[in-house]
Parts: structure tokens; sequence; C-alpha cells
């Protein structure tokens, strides 16, 4: 493999995965992988993570001309929405006890899809990919991307699986709809008011 190639998809690697396995979305998958079954919650968000990183090589740096920072700001905002919506859902539907049959791989699934094509549209990583694209191209950006990505879900889905099982299932209830209020939360007022995260924003002009 060319040296050139291969710094590009290891700088995307590590970059992409870096900043992920910290954001917010990585939270949210260790909240859902908690109260349901890992393996969708991991289909589900690895899924989006190809798919939004299949829009950011394609798009490319037109990509943030094309939706405009108001618009970018409404796609936060409505990740941020759905994970109330989805927090508020878990309070009034108490999980089921141990022992009980948990979710289906279906809601699983497309919660965890739902929650990363939300909270990754114009996100840091996806603003990272877009402007890899220009240095390394749009084949080393999307391997390296996607694969950063799927590894990242597999290891939030883990996490998540792990918790559920130590934690009692009230506590578990409760500590999944505070992460999932805060995540969601924080989310929004980024959406609406992006200067109030400084280093995000420094990140986002990138």
């Amino acid at each position: 493999m060319d040296l050139g190639v291969l710094s590009g998809f290891l700088v995307v690697f590590a970059v992409v995965g870096g900043f992920e396995i910290f954001d917010r979305t990585s939270f949210a998958l260790i909240a859902l992988a908690a109260r349901n079954r890992p393996f969708p919650v991991w289909a589900g968000g690895a899924i989006a993570f190809v798919l939004t990183t299949a829009i950011a090589v394609s798009v490319g740096t037109g990509l943030a001309s094309l939706l405009g920072p108001g618009r970018i700001g409404l796609l936060r905002v409505g990740g941020g929405i759905f994970l109330l919506g989805y927090a508020a859902w878990l309070y009034r539907h108490r999980g089921p006890e141990r022992g009980d049959e948990i979710p289906g791989a279906r809601s699983a699934f497309t919660a965890a899809f739902l929650t990363i094509v939300l909270l990754e549209l114009g996100d840091t990583t996806m603003i990272f990919e877009i402007v890899f694209v220009a240095d390394w191209g749009w084949l080393v950006v999307l391997v390296a991307g996607a694969l950063a990505l799927v590894l990242v879900a597999a290891w939030d889905a883990f996490l998540g699986s792990r918790l559920g099982r130590r934690v009692d299932e009230d506590w578990l209830n409760r500590i999944v709809v505070v992460v999932l209020v805060i995540v969601g939360t924080l989310t929004i007022l980024y959406g609406l008011f992006p200067t109030a995260f400084p280093t995000l924003g420094s990140l986002a002009a990138l």
C-alpha cells in the first residue's frame, strides 16, 4: 500500500474514531445497549454510521455550504428532541423485570439507527470526514471512517450490555433516562446556540 494512502487511512481512522468514542452519540448508544439487546443496537448504529460516512464522502466539502449553518443546527435539534422523546417513553414504560422478555430487535435497531442518523448529520466527526476527502480522497475516508465508527459502535454496545447486566433494573432505567435527557438537552442547546460551545465550534470551523 502507498505510504501516503496508509498514513491518510491511519489519520482518518484515529481522528474519527477518537472523537466519536467520547461523543454524545456514543453515550446514547451505550444507554440503548444497556436497555436492549446489544446486537441490534450495534447493527442499527453501525449501519447508520456507514450511511452518514457515505453521505459525508459523497457530498464532500459542498455539504456545509449546501445545508448552511442554520439547517445543520436544526438537524442537531431534531436529534436532541428524538432523544428526549425516547427518554420520556422509557420513563413512562418502565423496563421489564429481570427474566422478562426484553424489547425486540426491531425496536432496538430502529432506535439506534435513528439516533445515530439524527445526531451524526452535521456533527464534528462528519465535518472532519468532509474535510479529509480533499486530502486523501473519498475511498480512503469512506473505508477508514466507516471502519472506525463501526468499531466504536461495537464497543458502545458491548459496554452498554455489561452495564445492563450489573446494575439493578430500576436504577438502570433511571440512569438511561438521565443520560438520554442530558445528551438530548446538550444536543438541542448546541444546535440552537453553537457559539456557547467554543471547543466544538472551533472544531466545526475547520
